[in-house]
């Protein structure tokens, strides 16, 4: 299949995790892809072993991200599909959330997030594909993702409202609320490994499914909201957490 033959897409946070399993993914649909990232050994090293373009960007500098608009568009032209996937974690305890830690998690997750798309809507085409990686932490209250839960609650309902705004344009924007999957982003937490452990136990048993999702799953749902075949689907939202949104209790 080649369902993204022709497309130009870009993926950030692409070196790595959901985004550099999703950059795979579209390169195998055909598409031309480029990642970004923060950080250039990273960044490049992912670029080899995937054969697209790398850039390195940091989401939470706006002005880096007017450079990456302005490469991209230097060297492509328009986009046709956008993955805002750049994204961190940080638990802390309500009562503990310093301004540091929030400024940090807002200015990437919701702040980045949404002048990624903003700064890349005049190069997008019109009809083009706009996917925002968001989380089910959004609606879980799991304990220590105040600050976490809250950045992706802001970004489901700016896609809403952006669905609405950019439809003349039949741009499609959707986000994807995947449940616990197995990426290097619980390994930047500061958490030591038995803490580690412990949350992933506990997270685990609290999916009706018993595993973790794989990047490689959620890379296929992005794909497909990526690709003409979802032509009339735009401002949804689409877990995909092996039954742990629908089951609060479980555990």
């Amino acid at each position: 299949m080649s369902t993204l033959r022709g497309k130009i897409a870009v993926v950030t946070g692409g070196n790595s995790g959901i985004g550099f399993a999703t950059a795979k993914e579209f390169k195998s649909q055909g598409a031309t892809v480029v990642i970004t990232g923060r950080n250039l050994d990273k960044v490049q090293s992912a670029a080899q072993e995937l054969d697209v373009k790398g850039i390195v960007a940091d989401v939470k500098n706006l002005s880096a991200i007017d450079d990456l608009v302005a490469q991209v568009g230097s060297d492509f032209g328009k986009v046709d599909v956008l993955f805002v996937n750049a994204g961190i974690f940080q638990p802390a305890p309500v009562g503990q959330i310093s301004e540091e830690m929030f400024d940090h998690q807002v200015g990437i997750n919701f702040k980045g997030a949404l002048f990624t798309t903003e700064k890349f809507l005049p190069i997008l085409n019109d009809g083009a594909s706009i996917i925002n990686l968001s989380s089910i932490n959004a609606y879980t209250g799991m304990p220590n993702t105040a600050v976490y839960a809250a950045t992706k609650a802001a970004l489901n309902s700016y896609t809403r409202t952006a669905a609405t705004e950019l439809a003349p344009r039949k741009i499609r924007i959707n986000s994807v609320n995947p449940g616990p999957v197995a990426t290097p982003i619980f390994g930047k937490t500061g958490m030591d490994e038995t803490q580690l452990s412990e949350i992933t136990e506990a997270m685990q048993n609290r999916i009706p499914l018993r595993r973790f999702g794989e990047s490689q799953e959620i890379a296929k749902l992005v794909s497909f909201l990526a690709s003409d075949n979802a032509s009339f689907i735009t401002g949804g939202e689409y877990n995909i957490d092996g039954g742990t949104n629908i089951n609060p209790l479980l555990g």
